[in-house]
């Protein structure tokens, strides 16, 4: 599905991603694992084009979205995002927050004087689908509610939601249980949980090594910008070859 050729970053002298060639495949689910300032969540960001990459390509379904003359949103509709900090947009209620970006995609793919007569219908449809996805996890009670009002849980329940809204072919975790609670933790795992037996693509930047042995099909392990080691959580966890991947693994295991 997403295919890394040679992707490098900078930021001035310093080189964030060092020249990476990776393939996640449709169905596939790539848990990245590693050191704080390794790249991970940088990389998980050039997958979907929020940072621009210095080199390299990153091509999602035979486009390559680093090519500065693709429109990038067009694809990147299809590759749903899960961020640390949640990014809800506060002052709109929970259900909002889903249907927001579904409801703006459906009308802008309308003749212009069509929207007008249109929104009316295109918001229902959205809304209905959005209670099935609040249902889905555990919150038709919070559609109406700021999210303001909801726990660290609960956002990112609904930011997960939001991802699914759009129809993602592929769901992309930004360390998604790393700004939680301990006790709220299990509550959105289980939940990632639940799609990853469903069979959708995910790419997870995690440190709840446990969850990753669990889910991954393929673990990766980062540092200092480039994938030091990858491999099945059995091969990573149990046997790891890489120095690095030994020292680090001794330490959070």
């Amino acid at each position: 599905m997403i295919d890394v050729l040679n992707l490098t970053k900078r930021y001035g002298d310093l080189t964030v991603l060092d020249d990476i060639t990776e393939t996640i495949h449709e169905g596939e689910r790539v848990v990245i694992i590693g050191p704080s300032g390794s790249g991970k969540s940088t990389f998980l960001r050039c997958l979907n084009c929020m940072e621009d990459p210095t080199a390299g390509s990153i091509i999602f379904e035979d486009v390559d979205l680093a090519d500065p003359k693709v429109d990038i949103n067009k694809h990147r509709q299809h590759i749903g995002m899960v961020f640390q900090q949640f990014n809800l947009f506060n002052n709109k209620k929970v259900i909002e927050n889903i249907t927001l970006a579904p409801v703006r995609h459906a009308l802008k793919a309308l003749p212009f004087k069509q929207r007008r007569k249109a929104k009316k219908e295109i918001v229902a449809r959205e809304n209905e689908r959005a209670m099935a996805l609040l249902a889905r996890i555990g919150l038709t009670d919070k559609a109406e509610v700021y999210p303001s009002t909801l726990s660290g849980g609960q956002k990112q329940r609904v930011a997960i939601a939001r991802a699914l809204a759009m129809n993602p072919k592929v769901i992309l975790f930004d360390e998604p249980t790393s700004a939680l609670d301990p006790e709220m933790v299990g509550e959105v795992l289980d939940l990632i949980k639940e799609l990853a037996h469903e069979g959708m693509t995910m790419v997870i930047v995690t440190h709840e090594m446990g969850f990753a042995r669990e889910v991954a099909d393929r673990i990766l392990f980062m540092d200092g910008g480039k994938i030091a080691e990858q491999g099945t959580p059995e091969q990573v966890f149990g046997n790891p070859k890489h120095p690095r991947t030994q020292e680090f693994l001794s330490k959070v295991l």
